[in-house]
């Protein structure tokens, strides 16, 4: 049987809200869509099965941790990253780039060799070139690749933003050289430019011209105001053209999600709901809670009475919080599924309201409430 080809329609359009579909050999996605972090090919503390129950239609891996540990070989080996990890959903994987810069120890960033650096595990040297980079998604088999770009910081700096946003577009041509051509899997490019305008404008002229199946936003959520986010996006999606997937990489929180989505973006990465359920906090259509607080010790209510999938219903906020602080491992993966579940059910409820076109209405509700 012929493999399908990756495209992107827009059904319908709320302002500037969308409502689309990604297809991809392996699945259609619904958009926008909530992408779950499964950093080292698991999602910390859940079955892929739930995953899937959740309403997740894809998922997203890091190159930098799967380089480092198991090793692209030893994942190629058992076939690539889907069959290494028991996984029929789509798969994107990121470039390497932002944990290069976050996680890395010593790293040194040369325009034609890439990123050197040593890990942060046990200080082994790599060299992460966006050749490299691009290989080992392709030897991953993941079906959305990203370009290999440079994550600054949060700066003022204009000089230094613009040489940042300079080598990511360098670096974004040489990638997209090295995937070359499959229909079937999609590469993106990445949107630099810090919180300046004419730098996010340049970048995706840039990208533009070099012709990719998707744009992502990159360089937000790293300590910028959300105010200050949402200003990028109004300025740029709008230049995005609209047969292209739109993605905010590494956000974020519900209500960051209900604005990038009022302001057309497509596709959500973020490890807040995993991580947040790993620690104590659940995010319900009330808002969240940090089921540790001592007033749950004897609330015997669920965590949300709206949330009817996998019964998670049936464990009160008493038994959760006493798993919390016993350090009982089942706390941390019921809360971890409970939150993902959540986040797919906004997504769900965004996409509903779009279509309806009532997105509007929604997002003034739930925009400081969640």
């Amino acid at each position: 049987m012929a493999l399908k080809k990756f495209s992107f329609n827009v059904n319908e359009t709320h302002n500037q809200a969308r409502l689309g579909v990604i297809k991809t050999h392996r699945g259609n996605i619904s958009t926008p869509a909530f992408m779950p972090v499964g950093t080292q090919a698991t999602i910390k503390g859940v079955f892929i099965d739930d995953i899937i129950k959740t309403g997740s239609e894809i998922i997203l891996s890091n190159t930098y941790h799967l380089m480092i540990r198991p090793g692209v070989e030893r994942i190629e080996s058992s076939g690539g990253l889907h069959q290494f990890m028991n996984c029929k959903l789509p798969i994107l994987t990121d470039s390497g780039g932002f944990q290069v810069m976050s996680l890395s120890k010593l790293n040194k960033i040369d325009k034609e060799k890439g990123a050197i650096f040593q890990s942060h595990i046990d200080g082994k040297r790599f060299v992460l070139s966006p050749e490299e980079s691009i290989r080992i998604q392709k030897s991953l088999n993941s079906d959305i690749v990203m370009v290999m770009d440079e994550c600054p910081k949060k700066s003022d700096d204009y000089k230094k933003i613009k040489k940042s946003m300079e080598l990511s577009m360098h670096w974004a041509n040489r990638s997209k050289k090295a995937f070359g051509k499959n229909p079937h899997k999609a590469i993106f490019g990445i949107i630099q430019g810090g919180l300046f305008e004419d730098l996010r404008i340049s970048s995706l002229e840039r990208l533009l011209d070099i012709n990719f199946n998707g744009y992502a936003v990159g360089g937000l959520a790293v300590g910028e105001s959300q105010i200050e986010m949402f200003k990028v996006l109004d300025n740029i999606t709008k230049l995005i053209p609209n047969d292209k997937p739109r993605y905010l990489m590494g956000v974020g929180t519900p209500s960051d999600i209900l604005g990038a989505v009022k302001r057309g973006i497509d596709m959500f990465d973020c490890v807040l709901p995993t991580r947040s359920g790993r620690t104590g906090l659940a995010f319900t259509w009330n808002g969240r809670l940090n089921i540790r607080n001592s007033k749950y010790r004897n609330d015997n209510s669920p965590l949300d009475n709206n949330t009817s999938n996998f019964n998670l219903n049936k464990y009160s906020k008493n038994y959760l919080n006493h798993l919390f602080n016993t350090n009982e491992m089942l706390g941390s993966m019921l809360l971890t599924l409970h939150n993902i579940n959540f986040y797919q059910e906004l997504m769900s409820a965004i996409r509903k309201n779009i279509k309806n076109g009532t997105f509007h209405e929604f997002h003034d509700k739930y925009i400081n409430k969640l």
